[in-house]
């Protein structure tokens, strides 16, 4: 199955998911450095990047939800795919609730923002790796090899005729 959603003819969803996956994973570092080392400046960070991962994951989102719409029912690929990202939305949802809970105190979180934080980072271990399911196992996204109209061909090697020096060379003594 082929991307429908694409810009300059590479698939749209894969391009965006490293934005939400950084962001909301490295606010995640930082807040439990900010709790556990006593790095309470880098508990400040978090919340902007988790408000940047929250918008880049519903962006992820919506080119997900193309490509999923385009898969066919009753296949593997099709539970998957569900699973990915009804799992992915879920995370979305962990992540702004705890910003949300966090929005009168933007430094350390304590209790139960930091555990929905490390909860969705562990839930999207798993349907980061679901979506690695689709991509390499089920096929369900295009990969240059598969869906290119331009063939790259190998390039021709042309070897000189080998001189009479280069066979005395290689002549087994005799």
């Amino acid at each position: 199955m082929e991307s429908k959603a694409k810009l300059f003819g590479h698939p749209i969803h894969p391009m965006l998911i490293p934005f939400p996956l950084g962001l909301l994973g490295t606010a995640v570092i930082f807040d439990l450095l900010a709790v556990f080392a006593g790095q309470t400046t880098l508990g400040l960070a978090t919340r902007p990047m988790i408000a940047a991962g929250i918008i880049t994951g519903l962006l992820a989102a919506i080119f997900g939800a193309i490509d999923w719409a385009a898969i066919p029912a009753g296949t593997r690929a099709k539970g998957i795919a569900t699973v990915h990202g009804l799992g992915n939305v879920i995370i979305v949802v962990l992540f702004a609730i705890a910003w949300w809970l966090r929005r009168e105190t933007p430094g350390a979180p304590t209790g139960l923002p930091l555990l929905l934080e490390v909860v969705g980072v562990l839930g999207a271990l798993v349907t980061g790796w679901l979506g690695g399911e689709l991509v390499d196992r089920s096929g369900s996204v295009s990969t240059l090899e598969r869906t290119s109209t331009h063939r790259v061909r190998s390039p021709t090697v042309r070897r000189a005729a080998p001189s009479s020096t280069d066979l005395a060379r290689t002549a087994p003594a005799t």
